[in-house]
């Protein structure tokens, strides 16, 4: 009973430390920025919006708190040896790398980070420096980086479940720039999760003995333990031109969970075996962006899957409770008749739809190139094409670059969005005079 009550006692006072801590709130309204920016993009490109912004951060919390604990009791095993300075240093480290890319606000690459710079901190005399400097030197040395990347190695196994459960359903679709400068349509898929983690430490002064001897700490776990909470945030960013968003996130999931048990495997080597603690740190930085430089080399080396074939119009998305959605059409299916003619163009899409202003009958290419036929009646106030977002043609009105966003775009939206009503007029007097050359933005 007494064991019990020292837990709970423990894991009360680990979550009140937690919530005091400014991390967790900074990481919840970065997530927010994120969906903000994804949704007014929609509404500038689409004039309409796929999705909430307040539900998705709400279902980010969710899920982050799921792995937050299930990551929690995987690592009671492990053991972390983590001091208040090594906190403010993880999460420096993170905000610094956060202000070049926000991507980086990532475990792996702050603790692949601070492996090199101990390593170099560990060349010089540790008496050489005092004062703010010394205590900082002092700090770096004695951070456990294979504990800390071992806990990276977890946590990209729990963004991994996450990306498969929760990555699909956040993509939002986007017109971006394609080859020779022309418009084709994708998706963006850009989660960020934060994690509550309680975290086993040894403990400062001397208390209940664990029953089991946790893989990192060594003889500091003869003095009992302790928990600590510690905010942290995961997430992935994917684009995708040539893959449905189920197929991405499936391809994605897949490569996160096998480098997340690479890097846990790398962290246990490192620590029965410390020389190769500063190649497990670069290696869990470089294989990160190997990974995602990998994909994006795919992905330039694809053919585009959102572009509109010889026959028909290419579906990008579908509005949620649309009249689209009621008939069953996804993304990537292609409309190819509506009320018994053959459409190519947008306009022909809408001179078709007002043939019967109220009654539709459309025949739709499946992902296999089967047809289906649909029908169903159309009301006052309905979207004024069925609620579906098409692939874009030329005269698209903006694009976005692709690239992960930088903290400036989410704070200013609307910079990440680029107009094309100079190159469209441009690409328009090209095609009269008969040139092929793209149109530049």
């Amino acid at each position: 009973m007494d064991v019990l009550m020292e837990w709970l006692w423990n894991f009360t006072e680990a979550s009140v430390k937690l919530l005091l801590q400014p991390f967790y709130y900074i990481s919840i309204i970065l997530i927010t920025l994120q969906y903000r920016r994804q949704v007014l993009l929609e509404r500038k490109l689409f004039h309409a919006r796929l999705h909430r912004w307040g539900l998705q951060t709400w279902r980010t919390f969710l899920g982050g708190l799921l792995a937050g604990l299930a990551v929690s009791v995987i690592f009671l095993f492990l053991g972390m040896t983590l001091s208040t300075e090594g906190i403010l240093l993880l999460w420096a480290s993170s905000l610094l790398l956060m202000l070049l890319r926000v991507r980086y606000l990532c475990l792996a690459y702050a603790a692949g980070l601070l492996g090199v710079v101990q390593f170099v901190v560990s060349l010089f005399p540790a008496d050489e420096a005092g004062g703010f400097s010394g205590q900082l030197l002092t700090a770096v040395s004695e951070l456990n980086i294979p504990a800390l990347l071992g806990l990276a190695g977890l946590l990209h196994v729990a963004e991994a479940l996450l990306v498969r459960w929760q990555g699909a359903s956040f993509a939002g679709p986007l017109f971006y720039e394609g080859k020779r400068g022309r418009p084709v349509g994708g998706y963006q898929m850009q989660s960020l999760w934060p994690i509550p983690l309680f975290l086993l430490i040894p403990a400062q002064t001397a208390g209940s003995v664990l029953p089991w001897t946790p893989v990192f700490g060594g003889d500091a776990w003869q003095g009992g333990f302790a928990l600590i909470g510690l905010p942290v945030m995961i997430g992935f960013s994917e684009m995708t031109i040539s893959l449905l968003p189920e197929a991405k996130t499936r391809l994605t999931s897949s490569r996160v969970l096998f480098y997340g048990l690479l890097v846990l495997g790398m962290a246990l080597i490192a620590r029965w075996w410390s020389p190769f603690t500063l190649a497990a740190a670069i290696l869990a930085f470089a294989l990160h962006e190997g990974l995602i430089w990998y994909s994006r080399f795919e992905e330039q080396n694809r053919s585009p899957f959102f572009v509109h074939p010889q026959r028909g119009l290419k579906v990008l998305a579908v509005l949620p409770d649309s009249p689209a959605a009621e008939l069953g059409i996804t993304a990537g299916e292609v409309i190819v008749r509506v009320n018994g003619v053959d459409i190519g163009t947008k306009e022909q899409l809408h001179e078709a739809l007002r043939i019967n202003s109220a009654f539709c009958k459309l025949e739709v290419l499946n992902l296999d190139g089967e047809s289906k036929f649909l029908q169903r009646a159309i009301y006052a106030g309905e979207h004024h094409q069925l609620g579906v977002i098409l692939a874009p043609d030329e005269d698209a009105p903006a694009v976005v670059r692709s690239g992960a966003p930088s903290l400036l775009q989410l704070l200013s939206p609307k910079r990440s969005a680029e107009r094309r009503d100079g190159s469209r007029q441009r690409g328009k007097a090209e095609r009269g005079a008969g040139r092929e050359k793209p149109a530049k933005l």
